[in-house]
Formats: C-alpha cells, structure tokens, sequence
C-alpha cells in the first residue's frame, strides 16, 4: 500500500530541520514568530520517527511474520550507504571530533547512545542511531505483537509514552540538566530509548489506519491541525522533541493519509512526491553540503550574505540529494524488490 500524499510531508519536515540548522542570522529568523517555529523545528525529527513506526506497519502488515535476516538486510541496505556517504561528504571540509573511537562509534551507529558523543561527525546522523534501534525491534514486536493482535502492546506503549513525556519536561527543569551543548542534553535530547515511544505510537497508528481506510475531504481539518502545530511549537514552552507531538502528528498523518480533497491532489503532484523521496538524503548529507558550499564560496573570494547563501544552498542541496536518490538510494530500493520478488 502507498501514500503518495503523505510522502510530500517528509520534505516539508526535512526542510524545517535544514533552515534551523542554518546560520541563525537568515532572515526567517528576523521574523518574530516564524523564528520561534524555526528554532523548535527539531520536532522535525520527531515527525520521522512517528511516520517511520507508521510506514512500517503499512508496508510490512499483509505478512504473517517477519523474517529477521531478510528485514535487517533490506533495511541496511537502503539506510546505510547514505548514511556512510553523508560521513565521508563531511570529511572533505572537516576533521574536528575525527578519532578512531568516533568514526567505529559512528559506522556501528551507537553514537547516541553515548552521551557527550551523539553529535559527533556528521550529526544529523544521531537520528539515523535512534532508527537503527526501531528496526533492531521492530521484527519481535511485529512477530510477538501486531501479526498476532496481542492487545497488550497498547498498554505498554501508553505507559512509555506517558513515562517519556514526564520524564522530558521535568529533566529540563531539573538540577541534572545544564543546557544546551552538554552531556546532559544528549542524553535528555538525544538517548534512543527516549524515542521508542514515538516508534510505537507510528506502529500503532498503522494498526488503526489498516483497519478503517474510509478517504473523505479532510482538507479543513489538516489546515486546522498544522495551525494548531504552529501556535503550540511558538506559545506552549514544553520539550516537544521526544513525542509529545505524537497528539498532533498522529492525527495530520492519519487525516493527511485519508484525504481526499485538494490538498492530497496538491500533495500527490509527481514533483513535490518525488521531493518527499529525496527527503532521507537531503536530511543526512545537509550539513556536509553547508560546509563544502562555504569552504567553496570563500576560496572563490565570494563575501555573500547568509541571506545569499542560503538562497544558493537550498538548489544545490536538492539537487545534490536528488543525484543521490537516483545514484544509490533508488538503485538499491530496485535491487531489494527484485530479490524479493524471486
């Protein structure tokens, strides 16, 4: 089963992480309010994660178990060269944090698990961490759980949610948290097992989708809920970046998913789909891309603006992402589906 519409929303979430890791003297940052979004937008992240329980249940539900060995090839197949590429881009401009004992953290994916070591190399690759551990899991709970209807994953996955949503809001307010920067919030940011609820909530979600698929015109609805999502990340001061945004992410999936008005046609328009799919590249290489764009710019003795910068980045980071789509990611997706249909 596919979702055309709901893959546009990977770019738009892509997107948000890529301008809050820019300079913070963009212009969008000029703007009162859209800075505030801009600056939380790390729930981006948080949005992948809860899509990506979601997708898995989606693409996996029709089957009656799991094989393991099969499901971690294919998953290392399409996540891992581009995660490796998104490193070695890094390394054409940077060395900083280079040890031997960062780049084996860093190729095995444990660096989040690690605190004071999460962001080490290319760190946009924390998150790839966190999801190595959703696919490590999901095979067992899928096999123990889901294939089987056992009801009691409900009850487990709303005490994690619930114990991960207490535990954020009042680490950050504790003695122990020393802010930004620190081992403390990596570990409070950071730690895989504070993102496990999210995963779950996505699975779960994809339960209840496969159940009741009626399509209507949720149009209204989506505006609403995004508005909704907007005013919460600049008004509401709580830690969003582990889950809690599960309560409005959960619904824009599900609305989005069963849409069938303007919006999904808008969505499902080939060329904002294919940018979706091009998402997981432009998130990983996007910062290795920022620097060699600067390191290039000035060794041509250009002084842009971050403004300028910006403006020039945003293509090449596309374009760059879209090459590597078609140069690795796609390839290796055409590769596995013709293996698994033998």
């Amino acid at each position: 089963m596919k979702i055309s519409q709901i893959t546009f929303t990977r770019f738009v979430a892509a997107l948000a992480i890529v301008i809050s890791h820019f300079n913070k003297d963009l212009f969008l940052y000029h703007l009162h309010y859209v800075s505030e979004v801009f600056l939380r937008a790390n729930v981006g992240v948080s949005y992948f994660f809860i899509l990506s329980g979601f997708i898995m249940i989606i693409a996996y539900h029709r089957k009656e178990r799991i094989g393991y060995a099969d499901f971690y090839r294919n998953r290392f197949a399409r996540i891992y060269p581009l995660y490796v590429i998104g490193l070695l881009l890094y390394f054409i401009t940077r060395h900083s944090g280079f040890n031997w004992f960062n780049l084996i953290l860093y190729l095995s994916g444990l660096q989040s698990w690690i605190p004071g070591k999460a962001m080490i190399l290319n760190f946009p690759g924390w998150s790839i961490s966190v999801e190595f551990l959703f696919y490590l899991l999901f095979p067992f709970l899928y096999n123990r759980y889901y294939s089987k209807n056992n009801k009691s994953i409900w009850v487990i996955a709303g005490i994690i949610w619930l114990t991960t949503q207490v535990f954020s809001n009042f680490y950050v307010h504790s003695s122990w948290y020393e802010g930004p920067h620190t081992e403390s919030h990596e570990l409070g940011f950071y730690f895989p097992m504070l993102h496990i609820n999210e995963f779950l909530a996505g699975n779960l979600a994809g339960l209840l989708f496969i159940k009741k698929s009626v399509r209507k015109n949720y149009d209204i609805e989506i505006i609403v809920l995004v508005m909704a999502i907007l005013l919460s990340l600049v008004f509401i001061p709580l830690n969003f970046h582990n889950g809690l945004m599960a309560v409005f992410f959960i619904p824009l999936i599900f609305l989005i998913s069963r849409n069938n008005g303007k919006l999904t046609k808008i969505f499902s328009w080939k060329p904002l789909e294919y940018s979706g799919e091009i998402s997981y590249a432009m998130y990983i290489v996007h910062i290795p891309v920022l620097y060699i764009l600067r390191a290039a710019l000035i060794s041509a003795k250009y002084d842009f603006s971050n403004d300028i910068i910006f403006l020039i980045y945003i293509p090449v980071l596309i374009l760059i992402s879209a090459l590597l789509y078609e140069a690795v990611e796609k390839p290796l997706r055409n590769i596995l589906k013709s293996k698994n249909k033998h």
